[in-house]
């Protein structure tokens, strides 16, 4: 496995420190692997170290709740710092008040997990101040490539346009395989995680509706939106029916929703926003005879890549022109335009005007699939693939 040294290098300041470092993302993105590279780092040292993956039964049987928890671990503590690694620890009640007292008795804690809880206010409030968090997210193209060439197979930009960088997808071998093992992931986190841990009794209803928001990635949407389609097809789903849902799948990381910012008001505008999947296989699994829909998946692919690089990213409101991204970063700002080509005459001009009166003091960027260079006077053209391999823009 590649070492992600763009999300390690951010953690390893940390590694001694008495705060508890939240590992968080998506399931199948890699965090048992970062944890287990961070702990070989740490071991090269002769520093003690404690791994517990809570997603083993047999784990989960000796230690289910915290007093088992800090009992276990204390057996393992002596004078020495102890480095303890708690992976999907959200599989224990009470993690956190087991965290809060070991903390205090000579540990340095690594904990992760698949569920955003982790950091909603009911425990970072008790654990206030005392943790730090990094999130981590599928492969970005770079990271792919790299993998790829590490298991001596070839993954290309339409490869990645379609099937995204779920780590473990990359070794399928054959496109049914590789279609099983992403349909075996989105039922695992939809359907065994989601509709068990909330309960949901109307699981056709929920199902069509996670359906229907996963396939309209990089779109402005609103909750009453989505209640209208649904209604039209004929399933009855009210609006804060609809918000509950995007509000688990925003809590499994399976979906963002970006604010609509406006340039005329100055303001975010409410109710409309636009959704990315955290990968683009959940749009390209769900697609019918083939027919994957590359427009929507790039842009939602430039995206995820731009939050890699540590951009702050909304979506801008040009007067009547929509620009997909304002991505800002140390004090300077983007206007990132995607379109996955340019050719037809029609939608050049749509897409280039979309940075009419925009100050040339911002960096004005269109991203195309095409192979020619549409750059303009005022306006640089990256094509796709040159985009994936850049580290900044």
């Amino acid at each position: 496995m590649i070492k992600r040294e763009q999300y390690i290098s951010k953690i390893r300041p940390f590694y001694d420190s008495d705060l508890i470092k939240i590992i968080t993302g998506i399931r199948r993105s890699g965090k048992s692997v970062i944890l287990k590279q961070i702990m070989e780092e740490i071991k090269t040292d002769n520093k003690e170290c404690l791994f517990i993956d809570f997603e083993l039964k047999t784990n989960r049987t000796i230690i289910s709740n915290a007093d088992e928890l800090i009992a276990f671990v204390e057996k393992h503590i002596n004078s020495k710092k102890l480095y303890l690694f708690l992976d999907e620890v959200q599989n224990i009640d009470g993690w956190n008040d087991a965290c809060r007292t070991l903390r205090l008795l000579n540990c340095s804690i690594f904990i992760s997990g698949s569920n955003s809880k982790l950091l909603s206010r009911e425990f970072t409030k008790e654990l206030s101040g005392r943790y730090v968090s990094f999130r981590i997210r599928p492969f970005v193209y770079k990271e792919a490539l790299e993998y790829s060439k590490q298991i001596q197979e070839d993954y290309k930009v339409s490869d990645y346009l379609v099937w995204g960088g779920f780590p473990a997808s990359l070794n399928q071998k054959e496109l049914e395989s590789l279609k099983i093992y992403l349909n075996d992931l989105n039922n695992t986190i939809i359907y065994n995680d989601l509709e068990n841990r909330y309960n949901i009794r109307k699981k056709d209803v929920f199902e069509r509706v996670v359906d229907y928001i996963l396939v309209s990635n990089s779109r402005i949407v609103s909750a009453k939106s989505i209640s209208d389609y649904m209604k039209s097809q004929n399933v009855k789903v009210s609006v804060p029916t609809v918000i509950k849902y995007l509000a688990y799948l925003e809590e499994a990381y399976v979906i963002s929703n970006v604010p609509l910012y406006s340039n005329k008001t100055k303001s975010k505008m409410n109710y409309y926003y636009k959704l990315y999947n955290e990968d683009v296989s959940f749009n390209s699994i769900r697609t019918i005879d083939n027919r994957y829909d590359l427009t929507h998946n790039m842009e939602n692919i430039v995206y995820n890549e731009l939050l890699y690089r540590g951009y702050e990213v909304t979506v801008f409101q040009n007067k009547n022109h929509e620009i997909d991204f304002r991505a800002s970063k140390d004090g300077k700002i983007y206007m990132v335009q995607v379109a996955y080509s340019v050719v037809d005459e029609k939608t050049y001009k749509r897409e280039f005007s979309a940075f009419k009166d925009i100050d040339n003091t911002v960096k004005k960027i269109i991203i195309t699939n095409d192979d020619i260079d549409f750059s303009t006077s005022t306006i640089y053209h990256y094509k796709l693939k040159d985009f994936l391999l850049m580290d900044e823009l």
